[in-house]
């Protein structure tokens, strides 16, 4: 290492754990290799020795040091240690009907479960999320309503809520305004709508496999056909099969979830979704966004959306704040480019307008500067613990296991053995009290048996660690 004086005390520590990790990535330091002491660290850097500490701190909590006692930090793992990634299996070509599988309500039914250690959420622990702050947004929103907040909202919804959601797609390039933006109830009513906005009973859609099965649940209801699209587990959806498959089916809309993807984690390039844009413009085929999880990202950027390059308005960009901070306030939106007056339209028969006082409260907490500051937060806790759960994997379940390599949101996708039926492995494990979400449930084909998806909102802790443990060990026993 070379003396660097540092400045900004505030992130010294981060800056001086980052280097170190991409000096552990890079192999520089190997898995095993004693890292300097902290006095040495601190003179080294000439920083403070709780600098220091914080610094080895930080990398212990994402598992890549460990403390040994009396003897000082060593290198304990490297991100290049993870295992293969899953395959993804070509679907038909032809479309078929929806059917919810009834494996969904038996898996979901516990979801609440206090005595459950619960894998299969793809959701925030309540104890990575600003309650406090909320209720005093909340008190704001009360304390400073001409009505307190009991009348109608705008059907539109509230202007100033819809002002900071303009603000918020300035990160990701998007130019919008207020008056392009329509409020929701969470993002599954934005994708409902937009779905009704743009097809018609009896019509085909172009999704991705896999995906998540609140969608398939969202299509039986409106009496549509799917056509599910290969998706990688890196790059995203396979765009030369979705150019094919919109020269031989009649598909009239496009919903994928294009920043990391539920179950897999992909996140599209930036340029792939330009050129996805460009392919469903060229066709004139609406593109029905979901970009729930857009914020979650782990780098230093947030990704662009698909609605970035989206000059002519066949986008319908859909999103919320049910996965990163709020989930019972049921608050999402959509920015339906084109189809606004249509979609409006359709949102005034169903639910007319969306509960007052949580979008007095979110708009205060969006205007102070809090959603930032505590997505900085989640982000990290959300990384370190993926670090985590990898780490478990590979600690406990066979080395055939396939783990997929997510760069932002919830989950993590396992490919295991083709011996291991996930669902039998989830009844397995229930009588453990632990469950996992199966494959299975996120494609409308009999596909994905061997797969399942665990996602890591939980701080890592003993349970989790029992958790996995004890999954590893019946996944040895049905392999």
């Amino acid at each position: 290492m070379h003396k660097n004086k540092l400045s900004g005390a505030d992130h010294l520590y981060l800056q001086i754990a980052e280097g170190l990790e991409k000096m552990i990535h890079n192999e520089i330091l190997k898995i095993g290799d004693k890292l300097p002491s902290v006095r040495m660290l601190s003179d080294e850097y000439g920083i403070s020795m709780g600098t220091a500490f914080q610094a080895y701190y930080y990398l212990e909590g994402k598992g890549l040091i460990e403390s040994r006692p009396k003897s000082g930090y060593y290198v304990r793992f490297n991100q290049k240690r993870f295992p293969a990634l899953p395959a993804a299996p070509k679907p038909e070509t032809l479309a078929g009907t929806i059917s919810v599988d009834e494996m969904v309500a038996a898996v979901f039914k516990k979801l609440s479960a206090t005595d459950v250690t619960n894998l299969a959420i793809a959701a925030p622990a309540m104890e990575l999320l600003p309650a406090a702050k909320l209720n005093k947004s909340l008190v704001h929103a009360f304390r400073h309503s001409a009505t307190s907040c009991i009348t109608y909202e705008e059907v539109q919804g509230n202007l100033e809520l819809r002002k900071q959601v303009a603000r918020m797609a300035f990160n990701w390039g998007g130019k919008i305004t207020a008056n392009d933006v329509v409020i929701t109830a969470g993002c599954m009513e934005a994708l409902s709508l937009a779905l009704q906005t743009v097809t018609r009973p009896g019509d085909t859609v172009a999704i991705e496999t896999p995906t998540f099965f609140g969608i398939f649940q969202v299509m039986e209801s409106l009496g549509l056909h799917v056509i599910e699209i290969p998706t990688d587990a890196v790059t995203g959806i396979d765009l030369n099969y979705l150019e094919q498959a919109i020269k031989k089916e009649n598909i009239k809309a496009c919903v994928f979830v294009p920043s990391f993807n539920n179950p897999l984690g992909c996140c599209m390039p930036d340029e792939n979704k330009k050129a996805l844009v460009e392919l469903i413009t060229k066709h004139r085929i609406p593109l029905i966004e979901d970009d729930i999880y857009g914020e979650l990202y782990f780098g230093h950027h947030r990704p662009r959306c698909c609605k970035t390059y989206d000059t002519e308005g066949w986008v319908l960009y859909c999103a919320s704040i049910s996965k990163s901070l709020a989930p019972g306030y049921r608050i999402g939106w959509t920015i339906p480019g084109r189809f606004k007056e249509q979609f409006t339209r359709l949102k005034t028969r169903h639910t007319i307008t969306g509960v007052t006082i949580t979008q007095h409260a979110m708009a205060h907490f969006l205007s102070i500067g809090r959603f930032d500051y505590h997505l900085k937060k989640l982000r990290t806790s959300l990384h370190t613990q993926q670090l985590r759960y990898v780490q478990g994997i590979l600690d406990y379940f066979p080395p055939d296991t396939k783990v997929s390599r997510p760069q932002g949101g919830f989950v993590l996708w396992l490919e295991l053995n083709k011996k291991v039926n996930t669902f039998q492995l989830y009844q397995e494990a229930m009588k453990y009290q632990v469950s996992v979400a199966p494959g299975r449930i996120f494609s409308m084909r009999d596909r994905y048996s061997n797969y399942m998806r665990i996602g890591y909102g939980q701080p890592w802790n003993d349970g989790v660690e029992r958790g996995l443990k004890i999954l590893g060990s019946l996944v040895k026993k049905m392999g």
